[in-house]
C-alpha cells in the first residue's frame, strides 16, 4: 500500500475476515469499532475548545457559522445545521451547511462533486464573509470542493477550521485551526461513513452545542430558546417556565401565552414584574442571557 494514502484508506488488519463471520460476531465488530470515534474526539477537546471560543466570538460580532462537506460529511453537517433553529431559536441563516453537489447530493451520490474545486471556490465567494466562521469537513482531508472553499474563506478573512481524520492532509494544512481525529482504518476499508463519520457527528454536536451555551441559548442544561412548534415542544416550554420560575401550570401558561411562546421572556416577565415588551428589552440589553435577570 502506498505511504501516500490517508489513514482512512488503510485496510484494518483486525477485520480481514469480515465476510466469514457469523451475523452476531459481524455486528459486534462493526458496533464495537465505533467506540474509537468517541475516544478520538475526546483526545481533541483542547483544539475543539479553542475552536468553539473563536466561533462564538465571530457569531457574537454578527458573523455566521458555515459547514462545508462532501458526501457523508456534507450530510452530517446538514443534519447538525438543521437542528439549530428549533433547538436554540437561531435565525435560519446563522448556521448553514453546504454540501458538494448541492441539495440533490443529500439523498443521492453526485459523481465527482467532491472533486470540483471551482464549485468550492464559487461557494466561498458567494456565501462567506470576513466575520464568518467556516468549518470544512473531510475524513481524508482531500476533498477538493472542501479544500478550495476553505482556501477562499481564509483569504477573505473568515475563521477557518478543519475537521478531518488525516492530520497531514491538504485540508489540515489549509485551515487556520485543524482538529484531527485519529480514527485510523475503518472496519470496511475506506468506508468513512463509519467511525470517521461518527467522529464528525460527535464533534459537530459538541461544537454547535457549546457555541450556543456560550451565546446564552442555554440556562443550566435547559434549552430555554426552544421554538415550540409542536405538541411535545409546547409542553416542554411550559415545563421550563414552571421549573425555572417556580410557578404553577396555570400561571406559567398565562405568562407563556403573553410572551408569544418565548420561554425566556415569560420567565423574565415573572421575575422582573414587567410586560412582554419590557422583558424582551431587558433580555436584549443582556445579550439574551437569562441568568443575569433572575
Amino acid at each position: 500500500m502506498s505511504s501516500e494514502l490517508p489513514p482512512t484508506e488503510a485496510e484494518n488488519p483486525q477485520t480481514v475476515g469480515l465476510d466469514a463471520l457469523d451475523m452476531q460476531a459481524l455486528l459486534e465488530v462493526i458496533v464495537s469499532d465505533q467506540r474509537a470515534a468517541v475516544d478520538a474526539v475526546l483526545a481533541q477537546t483542547g483544539p475543539l475548545a479553542f475552536a468553539v471560543d473563536a466561533i462564538a466570538a465571530r457569531l457574537d460580532r454578527g458573523g455566521r457559522l458555515h459547514y462545508v462537506g462532501a458526501g457523508t460529511s456534507g450530510r452530517i453537517a446538514t443534519l447538525d445545521a438543521a437542528e439549530m433553529p428549533p433547538t436554540f431559536g437561531t435565525p435560519a441563516k446563522l448556521v448553514q451547511a453546504h454540501v458538494a453537489g448541492g441539495p440533490p447530493a443529500l439523498v443521492n451520490a453526485i459523481e465527482g462533486a467532491e472533486d470540483d474545486a471551482d464549485a468550492g471556490d464559487a461557494l466561498a465567494r458567494d456565501c462567506f464573509h470576513s466575520n464568518d466562521a467556516v468549518i470544512g469537513l473531510s475524513a481524508s482531508g482531500g476533498a477538493a470542493f472542501v479544500v478550495s472553499a476553505i482556501e477562499r474563506a481564509r483569504a477573505t478573512g473568515a475563521l477557518t477550521i478543519a475537521l478531518t481524520s488525516s492530520a497531514s492532509s491538504t485540508l489540515a494544512r489549509t485551515a487556520e485551526i485543524c482538529v484531527a481525529f485519529d480514527t485510523r482504518a475503518e472496519v470496511l476499508a475506506g468506508s468513512t461513513r463509519l467511525k470517521a463519520g461518527t467522529a464528525q457527528k460527535i464533534a459537530l454536536n459538541a461544537i454547535s452545542s457549546a457555541v450556543m451555551v456560550r451565546l446564552g441559548k442555554v440556562h443550566g442544561n435547559l434549552m430555554v430558546d426552544v421554538v415550540a412548534t409542536n405538541r411535545k415542544l409546547r409542553a416542554r416550554a411550559l415545563r421550563l417556565v414552571q421549573q425555572i420560575a417556580g410557578l404553577d401550570e396555570a400561571r406559567a401558561r398565562e405568562l407563556l401565552d403573553a410572551a408569544g411562546g418565548n420561554v425566556k421572556v415569560a420567565i423574565v416577565m415573572d421575575r422582573q414584574s414587567v410586560d412582554a415588551r419590557q422583558a424582551r428589552s431587558l433580555l436584549d440589553r443582556r445579550g439574551g442571557v437569562l441568568r443575569s435577570l433572575i
